[in-house]
């Protein structure tokens, strides 16, 4: 994380990135050590997740009719 700031506000410490409050925080050093952890997570290569199944995004939605009736009515 390049643009980042910790701000103290009242009692406790905010992180922000790019002028943007991400996080708060009672401790600086605290802060200091998520802002460092989350720099070293952020270089690492993506790992590619499982497929879980379909998603709901782009799935087509089935013509209720061609459901069949568990019950057996129809």
């Amino acid at each position: 994380m390049k643009n980042y700031s910790i701000v103290r506000i009242g009692k406790e410490y905010v992180v922000q990135a790019d002028e943007k409050s991400i996080l708060k925080i009672a401790s600086r050093r605290r802060a200091a050590r998520l802002v460092s952890d989350a720099a070293v997570l952020l270089e690492l290569p993506a790992v590619p997740q499982p497929d879980t199944g379909p998603s709901s995004a782009g799935d087509p939605v089935p013509d209720p009719q061609s459901i069949p009736d568990p019950q057996g009515h129809t």
